[in-house]
Order: C-alpha cells, then sequence, then structure tokens
C-alpha cells in the first residue's frame, strides 16, 4: 500500500453541492409522529419540543431500526435504505479474492471504495438531518452532528467509535474504532486492513471541514490491538504517519512525531 489520497475528483464542487443540500421530509416519512407541528421551517438552532416529537430520533433495537419485507426478500433501515446482511465469510472472500486479483493495490481500492461510499452517504444524511432536526447542518453542533451520522453504521454492525478533537487546532484529528467488521472478520493477520474504513472517515471529515484531508489507520485489532487507531489531517502529514508506520512506529510514537512537528 503506496498512498492514502482520495480519488481525483472535482471536490470543491462536490463539497459545495453537498453542503448545498435541502432537508428532505419525504426520508423521514417513517420517523414522523402524528399530531406535531408541520411548519417544517429551518431555525437557527435545534428547538426543544415538549409532547409529541416532530420524528423519533433514537432506534437501540434491531427490531426499532430494520425493516423486514419477507414476501420480498428485503431488509431496509427506519429511512428506506436498503440493506444486505452479510457474513464473516462473505467479508473474508470478498477482501481475499481482491487481494488475490490485485495484491497490494487491493488496501487502495478500498480506501478510494469507503470513500466514494463516504461522499454519497454524507450528501443522503445531509437531507436526512436537517429535516429530522429543522437546522441548517452547518449550524448544528459537531458532536451532535456526528453521533446523529455514526449511530446508525453502528446498529447496521459498522462498530463503535470514538472521536478525539484535541490536537484539532494542530490539524490533527483521532479516531478510536471498536469492533470493526472488517479487522474482526480477517482476524490477526499482523496489519492494518481497514483501508474502508479510512476513506470513509477521509470523506465525510473533509466534507465537515470543506477542504481535503485524507486518513490513515495507524493501529489496528488485526494487529493484536485492542482497537483500531485512526489518523485524519492533510494529505503531506498522512503520508509521513504512513512512512513511519510502514518502518516499524506503534501509533504512540506516531502521535508524538506528528505533535512535536
Amino acid at each position: 500500500m503506496t498512498t492514502t489520497t482520495a480519488p481525483e475528483k472535482p471536490l470543491d464542487r462536490r463539497v459545495q453541492l453537498i453542503w448545498g443540500e435541502k432537508g428532505d421530509p419525504q426520508m423521514l416519512t417513517l420517523l414522523k409522529t402524528q399530531s406535531t407541528d408541520e411548519s417544517g421551517q429551518l431555525r437557527d438552532r435545534v428547538r426543544l419540543v415538549h409532547g409529541p416529537q416532530p420524528y423519533r430520533h433514537n432506534h437501540y433495537t434491531d427490531s426499532d431500526f430494520f425493516r423486514h419485507d419477507p414476501e420480498r426478500g428485503v431488509v431496509t433501515n427506519v429511512y428506506g435504505q436498503r440493506i444486505i446482511r452479510v457474513s464473516e465469510d462473505f467479508l473474508v472472500a470478498m477482501l481475499g479474492g481482491l487481494e488475490d486479483e490485485v495484491g497490494d493495490a487491493a488496501g487502495e481500492i478500498m480506501y478510494k471504495c469507503g470513500y466514494e461510499w463516504g461522499m454519497e452517504d454524507m450528501r443522503s444524511f445531509s437531507r436526512r438531518v436537517q429535516a429530522e432536526f429543522e437546522v441548517e447542518m452547518r449550524k448544528m453542533n459537531i458532536g451532535m452532528l456526528l453521533e446523529t451520522w455514526w449511530w446508525p453504521l453502528q446498529i447496521e454492525g459498522w462498530g463503535a467509535w470514538r472521536y478525539d478533537f484535541r490536537q484539532a487546532k494542530q490539524g490533527l484529528i483521532f479516531i478510536d474504532l471498536f469492533e470493526s467488521v472488517v479487522a474482526q472478520s480477517l482476524g490477526d493477520v499482523g496489519k492494518v486492513v481497514c483501508y474502508f474504513y479510512a476513506g470513509l472517515f477521509a470523506a465525510v471529515f473533509t466534507v465537515l471541514a470543506r477542504k481535503q484531508l485524507a486518513c490513515i489507520e495507524i493501529q489496528c485489532y488485526a494487529m493484536g490491538e485492542d482497537y483500531c487507531k485512526f489518523l485524519i489531517s492533510t494529505e503531506k502529514r498522512v503520508n509521513a504517519a504512513q512512512f513511519w508506520r510502514n518502518e516499524g512506529a506503534t501509533s504512540k510514537d506516531i502521535m508524538k512525531k506528528l505533535l512535536a512537528e
């Protein structure tokens, strides 16, 4: 794996289009609470609503979040999006087959797949979240925004996360990922494997920051660690982190080197 750069795309236009998306109440028809305010106006801040809520925000169980249609053989989430459930064997076979075909380029391909999915997911998310909370995305608290984006992925099996903005002023964002579906499926293979997640995080934070960012996994469950850790920063700093990682540096070593710059 020699690069973690995002695909060559007209980035400014893509990000501008995502931030220009309007709230789409049709995405939330399944969550609409009866007999509530139908104004749908965008506000300066998330409003407090006493009594029945306009939308149901939280879905903590499979029965709450998934919708099953046995006759059609289809599973969707509460937003009407199609869901496909696969086994660990499927993931192992898919990733193994890709590596057999393209060798070391498999990581780059998975990174780009994650990046493209992240871009499209943010486009869909921006329409949903603005309708759900009746606030423009740019006016929402970043913590609330991130958790609202991630929790559907967590209930779909992508794992739990913890983001760290303590070094954000220095241009460094760190993410701890627990129970990575990729790393847990592949097991202890002695190398980082979560390229798809890295691409996903790169796209999401590129949109939120409105500037090109890259991401690299600097610690992985598949290397015997307790959890995976990712660095999000500029391409230059991510490439430096990749060099140090390839030279055998630990995540703590990489963090120290970056903070010392």
